[in-house]
């Protein structure tokens, strides 16, 4: 699960991931596991508890299910991903370094968590470097500045992702051109800040949320402020 933030003047893109065992209160619900909002109540309650976080409405919303994730990386050509340390999975081997994904590939590599000793810490560490990867190659010039290859790319991905009404072609494809200057160096990728492993009263494995760096990100999202909040807490690392 991922926030995507893109400040007013268009010059960088801002992917925050959440991790999906986050203690937060889901609204009607009560206090549980951020993933759990999809089961109990679906995408309107994954928005309405994040919004409810940050305090912050939510313009958009895009997924993609794993069969639309291997097909979306196949009719891309596959993606060129700098693998940040070597892993095996049950079908795989994905050595350190650069190295060009298919669809399966690049699914298991965003997929695995159990050959990391951080388990799902690695594992979005390497969402980021994957999803990154794949927008930075849509972000070049040659793209951005170019309405028709705009409109091939998004026609290429659309049929794989469901979004929200709103976010139609159109609306895919102005937002692409307001991104014309922006390049796969803008984007900065990060990990919501937690307090850690815990257990919640009934037993269950949690990461405990950061109230003061939720507040802070809130916000920065506010007054459009969110580069600044991001560099000044030390989270402007890319993967």
């Amino acid at each position: 699960m991922m926030w995507v933030h893109i400040p007013a003047d268009r010059k960088n893109i801002y992917m925050m991931s959440i991790m999906r065992d986050t203690w937060v209160e889901i609204p009607g619900h009560g206090e549980a596991k951020m993933n759990s909002a999809m089961a109990l109540g679906g995408i309107p309650l994954v928005v309405q508890t994040l919004e409810g976080m940050f305090d912050t409405r939510l313009d958009h919303v895009a997924v993609i299910d794993f069969e639309g994730f291997k097909a979306m990386t196949d009719a891309l050509g596959g993606v060129n991903v700098n693998v940040p340390m070597a892993f095996n999975t049950n079908d795989f081997s994905f050595a350190e370094g650069k190295q060009q994904l298919t669809g399966e590939q690049a699914l298991a590599f965003v997929r695995e968590r159990k050959a990391f000793s951080d388990g799902d810490y690695q594992r979005v560490k390497n969402q980021q470097v994957f999803l990154k990867a794949l927008m930075t190659k849509f972000l070049t010039a040659e793209t951005l500045t170019n309405p028709g290859k705009i409109s091939s790319l998004v026609d290429n991905v659309s049929p794989y992702i469901s979004t929200d009404e709103s976010l139609d072609a159109a609306a895919a494809g102005g937002l692409a051109l307001g991104l014309r200057d922006v390049r796969g160096s803008d984007v900065v990728s990060f990990t919501l800040p937690t307090l850690g492993i815990g257990t919640s009263t009934d037993g269950q494995s949690i990461v405990l949320r950061d109230d003061a760096a939720i507040a802070g990100i809130s916000k920065a999202l506010a007054d459009d402020s969110f580069g600044s909040y991001v560099q000044d807490a030390g989270l402007t690392k890319t993967p």
